[in-house]
């Protein structure tokens, strides 16, 4: 999932990357420039998706960057037989058709070839059954966020996510958790060295030397305008500036969990397993919030190769601890098997459950309250200071904005929700408001 894809290529910035034991041979040089892949087919009818990455130094400074890979060919080979081609759907994702989701007991491969001809494949992968969730719970927790996970200033604050589930007997069984959050968002959009325009500017239309002209075709974008040095043009403000727009219709935030959690039922084989910890949500917004928890079967080979990583992540506390190396994952050149490939394709089912957290039982502050310059009275700010790390900024009725615009909706205006995988105007099921 998303996540993981994020949290390889984090490992690779942050941490010093030598050799132990399979582990990548990198050095720090500037000569860093690793494949990283993250790709889990699942049995759900939700988006599958394969994203592919390279974690790369600059040459000259040393400093870490992640490319993502364009223009190359995917595809998933079902049972040795049926191959699944993928579309890139934005830069360095590649998604599955929208009808396909996978079945237990069945193999999949990952097969891919990049824009210079080089072919990629993963081992096949089986997909393992999984237990449902039986229930699962919550409690605030002060100090719910590991310490490598906590918010700017240290804030720590959260709930703490229990879940209970029977473990199969007679077989070894491995898990991974995830999480996904939703959060009602107020602001839809934020525009720099612009304004949020509702309608299509018209090009080279201006009045007075102080207004853009707006047509009627729809746009719902930011302006910013070019500078065409023409004699009746508005003026061009120096300074950067940004302006806020709230939402124009319900609009919910997605977050997703960003640490590994897994879990080997070799001294609880067959038994029920109650209360275990399987999530940390932070305490963003005093609003209630909803998540689900994602129960995802393994195999063993990708339980042992996630546990090394949570490990190395986990363990990872300063500059005087053994320096990390990066997993290699099941993903290998069919060309060059001295190329290490980051990260590990999946097969997985899932058991999934959301849970309403109303937020009732919490001590304190939010992290959205926390701003040392002092609070904001403008809705939705508590969230948008947690994702933003300021203050909305809304675009002023006077003193005027920066730009002005003649015609269209009055100003200042909203913003649409524009539906992506971290965004949604669609509300989600188990929301209760």
């Amino acid at each position: 999932m998303r996540f993981l894809a994020f949290a390889l290529i984090t490992f690779l910035f942050v941490n010093l990357l030598t050799s132990c034991v399979d582990p990548i041979e990198l050095t720090l040089n500037g000569t860093v420039n690793t494949l990283v892949v993250d790709g889990t087919i699942t049995n759900r009818a939700e988006p599958q998706i394969i994203r592919i990455n390279r974690s790369k130094a600059d040459p000259l400074t040393g400093r870490f960057g992640s490319v993502p890979i364009t223009k190359a060919t995917v595809e998933v080979l079902v049972d040795s037989v049926n191959v699944i081609p993928c579309h890139e759907t934005e830069a360095g994702s590649y998604q599955l058709p929208s009808d396909f989701k996978g079945q237990i007991g069945h193999s999949y491969q990952l097969r891919f070839t990049l824009s210079d001809g080089t072919h990629y494949q993963s081992t096949p992968q089986i997909m393992p059954a999984v237990p449902a969730i039986d229930r699962v719970s919550s409690q605030y927790n002060s100090a719910s966020l590991p310490v490598e996970l906590a918010l700017t200033g240290g804030y720590r604050g959260g709930h703490d996510v229990y879940i209970d589930w029977k473990d199969p007997a007679n077989e070894q069984n491995y898990y991974r958790w995830e999480w996904k959050l939703w959060e009602k968002q107020s602001w839809c959009r934020s525009c720099q060295q612009g304004v949020y325009a509702v309608n299509a500017i018209l090009d080279h239309v201006y009045k007075d030397k102080t207004f853009y002209v707006s047509g009627d075709a729809l746009y719902e974008n930011c302006f910013v305008p070019t500078n065409y040095f023409e004699a009746g043009q508005p003026p061009f403000t120096t300074g950067l500036y940004v302006y806020d727009y709230p939402c124009r219709m319900e609009c919910w935030e997605i977050l997703y969990s960003s640490a590994l959690n897994v879990f080997d039922d070799q001294f609880s084989n067959g038994g029920l397993i109650t209360k275990r910890k399987i999530a940390q949500i932070p305490y963003y917004d005093s609003t209630a919030c909803l998540v689900e928890i994602r129960q995802l079967s393994l195999t063993k080979p990708a339980y042992s190769y996630f546990k090394r990583f949570q490990d190395q992540t986990q363990t990872t506390n300063g500059l005087t601890d053994p320096i990390p190396s990066a997993p290699v994952g099941n993903i290998q050149n069919l060309g060059n098997s001295q190329e290490h490939v980051v990260g590990y394709f999946t097969a997985s089912a899932v058991s999934a459950v959301r849970h309403w957290i109303d937020r009732k039982d919490v001590i304190g502050l939010p992290f959205g309250q926390t701003d040392p310059t002092g609070p904001s009275k403008l809705p939705g700010s508590e969230l948008f200071y947690s994702l933003n790390l300021r203050q909305p900024t809304p675009e002023p009725i006077y003193p005027y904005p920066n730009i002005r615009i003649l015609g269209g909706p009055p100003r200042p205006v909203t913003a649409i929700c524009v539906p992506s995988d971290s965004r949604t105007p669609f509300k989600p099921d188990g929301w209760q408001e």
